[in-house]
């Protein structure tokens, strides 16, 4: 019986390798064993590179985008961190990155932490740096990347970062030298910057070090520092940003919606800080006044010093402790000449609305108040949330980002101000992020902590 059953194997092998080899072309050499469809990457990327959504790379150490090579990466490919080695791509002068997803299916940089386990500082974070101008001559850029930022040309282009996600990013490499969710150096106009989401950082969400690079329908989720923090004279455009908080984690530094600086200095170096902000939602950690289990490293919905000349129009901010600090004679005599802007503005559900630093001698804080009522500002103080006609943004697993029907958010949009004379910027009628349609809907993932990445 034995025998018998040792020559029906051989003669069923037999016949399948005989079906196997029939049913291929007999010119094709032997298939190539399959390999990994996890893709390790290290060290400079140099020429033409290609990564396709049939597979998963993850990062270790530092990669470098080098000056002259360009990184295309196709939609819904999923892009890892390794955490031993702090994984970090770094776009270099003269390197570009085209990830251009779609809303269907992003591109997504992620942690390479199991489901469920993941947490901010998995990995280091997406780094670009450009040739358009900065304030600090020719700087290395913060946490140890060798690459240095800035030049002459402010149109220069870093690439595309379009319904793209950035996951558990974030490092503190060196004390007070984070790399963050997404680092943008002496980036240029040239650069596209649309439909990105950057989740659970580990420093700040978004941080610009001079450049003139644009950005539209940007997120920051639950980042542990600053949501969108400005420096080194950057000057560019922002259109539809939103921020949601974590109210149990906050850094130990001060958390704030926006932070704004000229430079570390507050220094009179060209260019002045000076971006233009428009329709942003910042939810701070307070849904309600009496919300509990708040982190005390949480600050101000905007902390602006040391000679920022910031601008925003059309925007809310619910829910910080402060409201607005206006930090430093520089920034306090840049609100009464001009420079720095807050019109068409409201401020709302903060324990107090209006500060001013502890060693101010221009400005009390009843002046600031006094300064952000102007009437012809157009801007408002609300003291409850409610008020507002929000569904729910505080929710972060699954946020109702849109106003409920009637609210007051729904109509007031104003683009008469000359510094929004630009054809950035989208005319809408609404204050906030959002009118009537959810721009956020079909590419952003609010709970990736539980989302499915292992590669199939």
């Amino acid at each position: 019986m034995k025998k018998i059953d040792v020559r029906i194997l051989l003669l069923l092998a037999a016949m399948a390798f005989g079906f196997v080899a029939c049913s291929d072309d007999d010119d094709d050499p032997d298939p190539t064993p399959t390999t990994s469809k996890v893709v390790t990457v290290e060290g400079d990327l140099t020429g033409t590179i290609n990564w396709s959504a049939d597979k998963q790379y993850l990062l270790k150490g530092f990669v470098y985008v080098t000056d002259g090579a360009t990184l295309t990466i196709a939609p819904g490919t999923i892009i890892k961190g390794d955490k031993s080695s702090m994984g970090t791509l770094i776009v270099e002068r003269g390197g570009k990155i085209i990830a251009e997803g779609t809303q269907t299916n992003p591109i997504v940089f992620t942690s390479n932490g199991p489901q469920g386990f993941r947490n901010r500082g998995d990995w280091g974070g997406i780094v670009l740096c450009g040739k358009a101008p900065v304030n600090n001559g020719d700087p290395q850029i913060e946490g140890g990347p060798r690459s240095h930022y800035g030049g002459t040309d402010a149109a220069d282009n870093s690439g595309i970062l379009k319904y793209v996600r950035i996951e558990f990013a974030g490092y503190p490499f060196q004390p007070d030298k984070e790399i963050n969710g997404l680092t943008m150096a002496g980036v240029g106009s040239g650069t596209t910057i649309d439909y990105v989401q950057v989740s659970f950082s580990n420093d700040d969400a978004y941080e610009w070090f001079g450049g003139t690079v644009n950005a539209k329908h940007i997120i920051a989720q639950s980042a542990l520092d600053d949501d969108f923090d400005s420096d080194n004279g950057w000057n560019g455009m922002v259109q539809f940003a939103l921020s949601m908080r974590d109210r149990t984690v906050a850094d130990v530094s001060g958390s704030s919606g926006f932070e704004s600086d000229n430079d570390a200095t507050g220094s009179d170096n060209a260019p002045q800080t000076s971006p233009i902000f428009s329709n942003v939602s910042i939810f701070g950690p307070l849904a309600k006044l009496t919300t509990s289990n708040v982190s005390g490293n949480y600050k101000n919905s905007m902390h602006l010093r040391r000679n920022t000349a910031l601008k925003v129009y059309n925007s809310l901010f619910v829910g910080h402790p402060n409201g607005l600090l206006l930090d430093g004679s520089k920034a306090e005599n840049n609100a009464k000449n001009g420079l720095l802007q807050i019109r068409n503005c409201i401020l709302s559900g903060n324990k107090t609305f209006f500060s001013v630093s502890s060693s101010s001698t221009t400005m009390t804080s009843q002046e600031v108040a006094d300064w952000f009522l102007t009437s012809e500002f157009a801007n408002d103080t609300i003291v409850n949330n409610s008020s507002l006609g929000l569904n729910d943004p505080f929710t972060l697993t699954n946020p109702q980002l849109l106003p409920a029907a009637g609210s007051m958010l729904l109509e007031g949009g104003s683009f008469t101000n000359e510094n929004l004379q630009n054809s950035f910027f989208s005319q809408v009628n609404f204050r906030g992020a959002f009118g009537t349609e959810n721009w956020a809907s079909g590419w952003t993932n609010f709970d990736p902590n539980n989302a499915d990445y292992e590669a199939k």
